[in-house]
């Protein structure tokens, strides 16, 4: 039997070697880094954007009609914004408020009288004024009801808000004995904009799903979907990002030990 002296000497094996990140593992990183932070600032910077548009739209439409001595720049060195915005509010609740007795009324009646003797601007104030009624009366379901109409083409499916019947004239000419239903299709990705047809009431597919979600759904070309949670997106997001730092960060050396030597 031979003795442990008798043995080779063992060597020390090599230390792996660190591995650092590389050049695509930190471009990744920055990525996922940057559009993290896009997805949480994007929605803040556009809505603050479009908050303060609105509001100083509507202070220069309403400036003018204020005289200089209730301005609050008259006073002040600098420009109030917003202040317009609430004489605007304080009006039409005034106007309101005063059409609702019998002299408003009365009055609101004249000036219709006056508006439908002249030709051009009759059609386009009863047209407005039904359209506003039916927007902000509360009290109508025109386009709050969502559905889908197999449009441009079959097996094509689009998403559509549903309007009123049609009444008088153009019921009577539609062809075929079913009911017809307006709807409205918008296009993507404004939503203001699209066609306008009726359709037999049997070949729209009615869902469950808010005027705001279709919208959104169209302006964003499907990317966001009704009921997504946004906050979770934000989290996985970050979760990718930091799975990613760890990954390339975390590499530490592997020492490898030598196996015992067998004795005989």
């Amino acid at each position: 039997m031979s003795s442990r002296d008798d043995l080779p000497p063992q060597t020390e094996p090599p230390i792996a070697p660190v591995e650092h990140p590389s050049h695509g593992g930190v471009m990744a990183r920055f990525r996922n880094y940057f559009l993290t932070g896009l997805v949480v600032a994007g929605p803040v910077v556009v809505t603050l954007y479009i908050t303060w548009w609105f509001v100083t739209w509507v202070d220069g439409l309403v400036r003018p009609f204020v005289p200089s001595a209730y301005r609050p720049e008259t006073y002040l060195p600098f420009g109030v914004p917003g202040s317009g915005l609430i004489v605007a509010v304080v009006a039409l609740t005034l106007l309101g408020f005063l059409t609702a007795n019998l002299i408003g009324r009365t009055l609101v009646d004249l000036g219709e009288r006056l508006l439908g003797r002249i030709p051009a601007v009759r059609a386009i104030y009863r047209g407005l004024k039904q359209v506003f009624e039916t927007l902000f009366s509360g009290k109508g379901s025109s386009l709050r009801r969502v559905g889908l109409v197999e449009f441009p083409s079959p097996g094509m499916w689009s998403i559509v808000l549903i309007s009123q019947p049609p009444n008088g004239e153009v019921a009577d000419r539609l062809p075929g004995q079913e009911e017809h239903i307006s709807v409205f299709l918008p296009c993507a990705p404004n939503p203001t904009t699209g066609f306008f047809f009726y359709v037999p009431k049997s070949k729209i597919i009615e869902i469950e799903m808010s005027a705001e979600d279709a919208a959104t759904l169209i302006m964003s070309a499907g990317v966001v979907q009704p009921g997504s949670d946004q906050q979770k997106k934000v989290a996985a997001l970050a979760n990718m990002a930091n799975t990613a730092r760890i990954a390339n960060g975390s590499a530490t050396p592997t020492v490898l030990q030598p196996e015992p030597a067998k004795v005989d």
